[in-house]
Order: structure tokens, then sequence, then C-alpha cells
């Protein structure tokens, strides 16, 4: 197998998430240009939900998912993070699990980076983990799915 451009991979995330919402029943709207920070709105009737899709690589025992976008601007490579004014949640898709996972932004705001643990670490720390199973995606939107 060849391997995925970040184009490939975001495509590939992205639909992966449309399909997760769908079978929970979410509307999933795509806006009509690539000007906004968000790729998805999700109608969680009667709430809607900015999304921002990334792809978790899969690091070890870790999901790791990008929390910012990177462009080519004439100063050289702008690196920005995702914020709440921005976006409301981030959604990852981790191929090699074949998982999804929802993010909300207002537990992540301004971060660059956000590591989601599988299994425990070899030194058993607990404090300040964000496991994996916490953010599952089925679980996190069924709770906020309205009638």
């Amino acid at each position: 197998m060849s391997v995925l451009t970040t184009d490939q991979k975001g495509a590939i995330a992205e639909s992966a998430i449309v399909h997760a919402a769908i079978k929970l029943g979410i509307g999933v709207c795509k806006p009509l240009s690539d000007s906004e920070r968000y790729d998805l709105i999700f109608d969680l009737r009667p709430n809607l939900l900015r999304v921002q899709c990334k792809w978790g690589a899969l690091v070890g025992e870790v999901v790791v998912v990008r929390c910012y976008s990177c462009r080519r601007s004439r100063d050289g490579m702008l690196k920005r993070s995702y914020t709440t004014i921005e976006v409301d949640a981030i959604a990852a898709f981790c191929e090699p699990l074949g998982k999804c996972y929802f993010l909300p932004m207002e537990r992540f705001d301004g971060r660059s980076h956000v590591q989601l643990r599988i299994h425990p670490s070899r030194n058993n720390q607990r404090i300040g983990v964000n496991w994996a199973e916490d953010f599952a995606f089925e679980a996190r939107l069924e709770a906020l799915v309205g009638p």
C-alpha cells in the first residue's frame, strides 16, 4: 500500500466521521466553501455544532490528534491552533483502530495536540490522562442528541 498524503488522510477521516454521525441519526452539513475553520456542522436538534475533522495517529498506546491547521504563507508555514470561537469540537478518526473520537473544544481550547491513551501507562499514571474511551464518538454524541 502506498503512503497516504495529508489530503487523503483528511478525506478518509472526514468520510468516516460523517458515516459515524449519520449512523447515530445526526444531521450532517458541509460548508459550501473551504474558508471556514470547521469542516462539518452537526445538527443535534435543536443545537448545531461546528466540527473540525482530523486524522488520529496511533503512536504506541496513544492516539495523537493535532488541534491546529498548517498552511503556507509568504513568511513560511503558519500554524494556528483551533479555539472555541472557531469550532465547537474536533472529531478524529484513528484508522488503525477503526474508531472515531469526539473532543469538545471547551476542554481543549487552544491546545496544539491531544493525546488519548488506549491502555494504562507502564508507570500507572492516572492524573492528567485523557483516556480514549472517555472520548468515544458514539457515547459523547448520544448524550448531546435531542429528540
